[in-house]
């Protein structure tokens, strides 16, 4: 049986492309109901990173967060007052870090949606000391406006760290935030990826007052997103 291959990919040109050009923006977002942000008011000493979440049959949202820090009780204290989440439950353990699960209630204020809605991409999530860390890819300005506008209509206060641009003869955009490039940096400046290592992730670790396991998946997300872009 024969294939013509040239039917097969005129079929294909109807995709819609939003490859060439766009916009990443890293953003600070703030709201008193944020998901898990009356926790992180309390729960200082930790950063969180949501892994993954589900939309159950039920209607139920469950969210799977990496905790890393010092002090898990402040922040499972936290999380048992939080109204933004229910049922919280220990998922696993490491030595530096913890994985949660929680449901998401109606009383939590999200974007992730919003960013889909616009035709917008997460690339990155973190929690800081001021709420929540975030890295968006927009296919243009106008989307990015839309996204800033629906923030303001909800009181979700935006704050811009930087923006980067990609034209028509850059299609690998280098995706990396503040916290991969300032450990890039640290950690080339000291020698890690020489031969041998002149600093080890334990050193990496204490030098930029983080945990390993923070380390650990910084340097792969990094390390990828510059493979990526290189080989794409």
């Amino acid at each position: 049986m024969s294939i013509d291959v040239t039917e097969y990919e005129d079929d294909r040109t109807g995709i819609r492309s939003q490859a060439d050009g766009g916009i990443v923006t890293q953003l600070r977002l703030d709201h008193s109901s944020l998901f898990l942000r009356p926790t992180l008011r309390r729960a200082t000493d930790v950063t969180v990173e949501p892994e993954y979440w589900t939309t159950l049959g039920t209607g139920r949202t469950l969210v799977f967060c990496s905790v890393s820090g010092e002090s898990f009780e402040d922040f499972e204290s936290a999380l048992e007052l939080d109204p933004t989440v229910a049922d919280p439950v220990l998922a696993d353990r490491y030595p530096d870090r913890r994985v949660y699960r929680v449901e998401l209630t109606d009383r939590a204020v999200t974007f992730i949606a919003a960013t889909a809605e616009v035709g917008g991409r997460l690339l990155d999530l973190s929690s800081s000391r001021d709420g929540w860390r975030v890295q968006l890819q927009f296919p243009s300005r106008d989307d990015l406006v839309s996204f800033n506008d629906h923030c303001r209509d909800r009181d979700i206060s935006v704050t811009v760290d930087h923006l980067r641009l990609s034209d028509d003869e850059d299609d690998c955009v280098v995706a990396l935030t503040e916290k991969q490039e300032e450990l890039l940096a640290v950690a080339h400046e000291e020698g890690y990826f020489d031969v041998p290592r002149g600093i080890s992730q334990d050193e990496l670790a204490d030098r930029l007052g983080v945990s390993k396991s923070a380390v650990s998946q910084r340097l792969r997300r990094a390390i990828g997103e510059l493979c990526a872009s290189k080989l794409c």
